[in-house]
């Protein structure tokens, strides 16, 4: 309901560090589109899924829109040579496929991956998820190391599944914050992220009580370079 605050913070925050505020269109309408639908390695390559933004029905950000529409729009405004396209996002996910709870860039050439045991029912979207990546090519043509994540066992708040995930990281200065969730889990995936990421400090943050909302850390978040910070 109060969807019009959400459209005046970029707006905000682009006054507030002198930034000229642009408002791409696609086709005459303007175009929609969100972070957590995003993920960027800082070398020209960025994760999507077809979920997301390709449904011809449920939450359509661009109506009409097709992956070369998105690619064509992530060169111009994000510099984007590769989109890697993957399949779907995790189920719960009320965004309908973000990509920030199934693959995320850690470092150029490096995504960390979701993926869960044969009896969870994120099994076979994660699944498809890492055939794609197997196959998937960066930038420069290069094939991108894959890092598998584990899942947490499935949460619910009342009898709805949430979307627990430790890929839903979030990246500051100098850590890199990871949700956790009283799991045994929770020691594998910090476990994952610190050996790609020797230098930075790894921080588990419980994460409970923030997924009841369908997201954490990442959705909550978003980065904003050196340069512009206060």
């Amino acid at each position: 309901d109060n969807w019009r605050l959400d459209d005046a913070a970029g707006s905000a925050l682009a006054e507030r560090f002198g930034d000229v505020v642009e408002k791409p269109t696609l086709r005459g309408e303007r175009f929609t589109f969100e972070g957590g639908a995003i993920d960027f390695d800082g070398a020209g390559a960025a994760l999507v899924t077809e979920e997301c933004l390709l449904d011809p029905t449920t939450q359509v950000r661009n109506s009409g829109a097709t992956q070369a529409d998105y690619e064509r729009i992530f060169k111009e405004r994000f510099g984007v040579e590769k989109t890697i396209w993957l399949e779907a996002g995790i189920v719960g996910d009320d965004t309908h496929g973000h990509v920030d709870d199934c693959a995320r860039f850690v470092a150029p050439g490096t995504i960390a991956a979701a993926t869960a045991d044969s009896t969870d029912e994120n099994h076979a979207p994660l699944s498809a998820n890492l055939e794609r990546l197997a196959d998937a090519r960066l930038a420069d043509g290069s094939r991108p190391e894959i890092l598998r994540l584990p899942s947490p066992a499935p949460l619910r708040f009342e009898g709805v599944r949430l979307p627990a995930s430790y890929a839903n990281f979030h990246f500051t200065r100098d850590r890199l914050l990871v949700p956790t969730f009283n799991d045994p889990a929770d020691r594998i995936a910090l476990g994952v992220l610190a050996e790609a990421l020797p230098d930075r400090e790894i921080v588990g943050v419980h994460a409970v009580d923030t997924v009841w909302g369908f997201g954490t850390l990442h959705c909550l978040s978003n980065g904003i370079p050196a340069r512009r910070n206060p």
